[in-house]
């Protein structure tokens, strides 16, 4: 079966290439890539690859009661499974589903320390408990915080290569404008991206399939598995105000204003009582926060209200799965994502950034007078506003935030829109697609000044 090319593909051989290298632990959210991924590298890599999964194998599980040593954990693995060969330095130890069993944090100070052996630790974020690994294993691990498929892995599947990708940077870096069959198509395969999203299982349907066929209805299972994880992993307390939160995302995104409000997802809720659960979805990487500035300046961190804030799907192919049976229709065959008040554009964009690199997603808004900013990204020394637009609408917000002298912080401003590349001395015009390369212009850019 020919697996898909992923970004961690690339990260794991130059961490196999480091000399001291540190146990590696991949995070995210489930059903993403991790396992098939760090399968796919072990074998091409290592004579052995000892692979534990936590879930199927329950009986692993007691492997560290010995102690953390890792000859006592050889021992006890191979007691289990006798016939499986532990090389020095030529053998991966893989444990998968790490939530189920913390403990294995534990060990990688020892792993870390004997260094015979490769290990790589993955698991669903909803299920770990990260702190008490951190705490555990500060100092002897590597991290690697890993997403369903960028735009660029999307392209990739879709066959195209290195070479054209980074042509269509370097028309973004020198404000070249694209022809117009090169900006309706790769607009067209912008759509299909936004339409099914990048989880991997759903995007190898859509490549090997060539169409739409089959997609939604495995979108809408993910989906379930989603809130059914929700339902076995979070705490008794806090289980109805996560779900509660979860599934009414696409609700609060149809509004006009994408504001998410506790206070109408359930009777005499109070926000504070749900930061908890807001935050175990952050954590568990199934959704990206976008809080609301306090103020339009630099430094950024701890610069918001955390009352104030919007919620988009980490992958925008669930919120076109959370949507009803018609608008599924709509969207697959007219393609009229713009009827949905921007929700479908902003939660993709916000997934973009949150996928190239940026954190924390921030917005501003004001209504007297009005302001509105959909998101902000940064570079060395200047806050960029980044106004998206569905339709091809007047940019009031944008050009105001630039001018008005009471934000010095602000001296140019970013639009998306199904529109060519441009820049007008106030702000930069980008596509859509060209989202996943933002981070890397800005510092480009800047190093051009």
């Amino acid at each position: 079966m020919q697996l898909l090319k992923r970004k961690i593909d690339k990260f794991l051989l130059e961490w196999k290439a480091t000399p001291m290298r540190k146990p590696l632990i991949v995070k995210g959210a489930r059903q993403i890539g991790k396992t098939a991924s760090i399968k796919a590298f072990g074998l091409a890599n290592y004579e052995s690859v000892i692979e534990i999964n936590f879930v199927i194998q329950k009986k692993f599980r007691a492997i560290f009661e010995s102690g953390y040593d890792v000859e006592s954990i050889i021992k006890n693995i191979s007691l289990l499974e006798p016939s499986w060969k532990f090389i020095p330095h030529k053998t991966l130890i893989f444990f998968d589903e790490l939530q189920k069993c913390p403990d294995c944090a534990t060990s990688l100070k020892s792993f870390c320390q004997d260094g015979k052996y490769d290990v790589i630790c993955s698991g669903s974020l909803m299920g770990i408990y990260y702190e008490e690994i951190e705490s555990n294993a500060v100092g002897y691990k590597e991290d690697f915080q890993m997403f369903s498929m960028d735009f660029e892995e999307f392209l990739w599947a879709k066959g195209y290569r290195q070479e054209q990708i980074e042509d269509i940077y370097q028309r973004m870096i020198s404000l070249q404008p694209f022809s117009q069959l090169e900006l309706d198509t790769m607009m067209s395969v912008f759509r299909d991206y936004m339409t099914i999203g990048g989880m991997p299982e759903v995007v190898k349907m859509y490549i090997d399939n060539g169409h739409f066929e089959g997609t939604f209805n495995l979108q809408r299972q993910l989906l379930q598995d989603y809130e059914e994880d929700i339902t076995k992993y979070a705490g008794q307390t806090d289980k109805s105000k996560i779900l509660a939160v979860y599934s009414h995302i696409s609700t609060f995104l149809a509004k006009e204003n994408k504001k998410y409000q506790i206070t109408k997802i359930a009777k005499g809720a109070r926000n504070r009582e749900y930061i908890g659960a807001v935050e175990w979805l952050k954590q568990a990487g199934v959704v990206n926060v976008c809080y609301c500035l306090n103020n339009v300046e630099l430094p950024l961190k701890g610069n918001y209200n955390t009352d104030n804030y919007k919620i988009y799907y980490h992958d925008t192919g669930l919120l076109i799965a959370s949507l009803d049976d018609e608008a599924q229709e709509d969207l697959r065959a007219n393609k009229n994502f713009g009827t949905y008040k921007g929700a479908i554009y902003e939660n993709i964009i916000g997934e973009m950034l949150r996928k190239s690199g940026y954190e924390q997603l921030n917005f501003f808004k004001r209504d007297n007078p009005s302001l509105e900013i959909d998101f902000f990204v940064r570079d060395a020394d200047s806050l960029v506003p980044v106004e998206v637009k569905a339709n091809d609408g007047a940019t009031a917000s944008l050009n105001n935030l630039i001018r008005w002298e009471s934000y010095p912080d602000v001296k140019y401003g970013i639009k998306l829109g199904y529109k060519n590349i441009g820049w007008n001395g106030q702000f930069y015009t980008f596509p859509y697609f060209l989202t996943f390369l933002i981070k890397r212009f800005l510092k480009d850019n800047r190093n051009k000044q």
